[in-house]
């Protein structure tokens, strides 16, 4: 591809999730169509598509077909298989961003080493292999510290907390649990003032944007409020964004990337991890700002140029979770409630089932 498609030109994405229906509408207002690759029948994002090809990701006539009707293709989640994106390169498409980012985001290891290697500063930690190394890592790392899983963990699955009296083999057995030739990482757990996070955008000819540095508050491992700007220190936020911006040079990133990062009490920021697509701590974009991250991102993708990222309002997004969805009744009735639903059908424990914002002196609303 060279130069930004035109309007018209269709947009693949592979996930059907709240991500990439909000990608799509984004990219339908930039004119621009999307058809949607998802194993699910009637996903949040086909809903809102041109296409929609329901389809296993290992189905290579499915895939074929798939590349044959778009001109670009993006990912709304970061576990899509190396297999499926590897058969649509085999078509000449541009994969944005590239495989070889998925491929980094995908393994905590190869993510951390990737960070380390790019001169960010991350938690102390040690690769484990089994119940015997992870006692020998907690001797190194201390404790508390955090067991994740190298792989597929988001929203706390896969990861266990180590405190003093925690047993290595029982904590291995809850973060490995029957998966054969399972690994993990142990973390130092980091006593940071709050997390942050950076939803930076990079273009196809380089040139990248940062939104300002959030706050965000995962009382049970699972994101629930996100406050836009963070209360930090200028020079801080002028760190995360410094470093969110070397992340997304150091992985020639093309497209939209959420640099989550822990601020410590003396302004230290150390980045935790990256998600190579729209983030859930940049929906208060939608709202508060006159160019969201999806637009960014279709942006990227498509080629054309990056928009600003300057906000009009300060912000506070909620996640609606689970039961919490059966509030929509309440807030639609608040003027001031931004409300977006998923059109998910299911409501699970946990799961994001939509979210609301609100904007300035609003934010006082939400208990802020």
């Amino acid at each position: 591809m060279t130069g930004p498609l035109p309007p018209g030109s269709v947009i693949g994405i592979l996930g059907g999730g709240q991500l990439g229906r909000m990608s799509a509408v984004a990219a339908a207002q930039l004119g621009y169509t999307a058809h949607i690759f998802d194993p699910k029948p009637n996903s949040p994002a086909a809903q809102v598509a041109a296409q929609a090809t329901v389809a296993p990701y290992d189905d290579r006539q499915a895939l074929a077909a798939f590349a044959r009707s778009v001109d670009a293709v993006t990912y709304e989640f970061e576990n899509v298989p190396a297999d499926t994106a590897a058969a649509l390169g085999e078509h000449g498409l541009p994969l944005r961003p590239r495989p070889e980012v998925l491929a980094v985001c995908q393994d905590r290891v190869r993510e951390k080493r990737t960070l380390t290697g790019l001169g960010i500063p991350t938690a102390e930690h040690a690769v484990v292999e089994g119940p015997e190394q992870l006692a020998g890592a907690l001797d190194a790392v201390g404790r508390p510290a955090v067991l994740k899983a190298t792989r597929m963990g988001y929203d706390g699955k896969g990861q266990v907390t180590l405190r003093e009296d925690t047993d290595p083999h029982t904590a291995w057995a809850r973060m490995a649990g029957s998966a054969p030739g399972a690994a993990g990482i142990v973390e130092a757990m980091v006593p940071f003032a709050l997390e942050c996070s950076v939803i930076v955008a990079r273009g196809a000819a380089g040139e990248a944007a940062a939104y300002v540095p959030v706050e965000n508050r995962h009382p049970h491992h699972v994101l629930e409020r996100t406050v836009a700007p963070a209360a930090i220190a200028p020079e801080v936020a002028a760190r995360a964004d410094a470093l969110a911006r070397r992340v997304a040079e150091g992985l020639d990133l093309v497209g939209v990337m959420g640099v989550e990062m822990f601020v410590r009490h003396d302004g230290g920021v150390l980045v935790n991890e990256l998600a190579p697509r729209p983030h859930n701590s940049g929906h208060w974009t939608l709202d508060a700002c006159p160019a969201s991250q999806f637009e960014q991102h279709a942006r990227a993708v498509m080629g054309l140029p990056l928009a600003a990222t300057r906000r009009h309002s300060d912000a506070v997004m909620d996640n609606l979770l689970g039961e919490d969805v059966h509030r929509w009744h309440d807030l639609v009735r608040d003027p001031e409630a931004r409300v977006h639903l998923y059109g998910k059908g299911e409501v699970r424990p946990g799961r994001k089932m939509g979210h609301v914002t609100w904007l300035l002196a609003d934010a006082a609303r939400a208990g802020v």
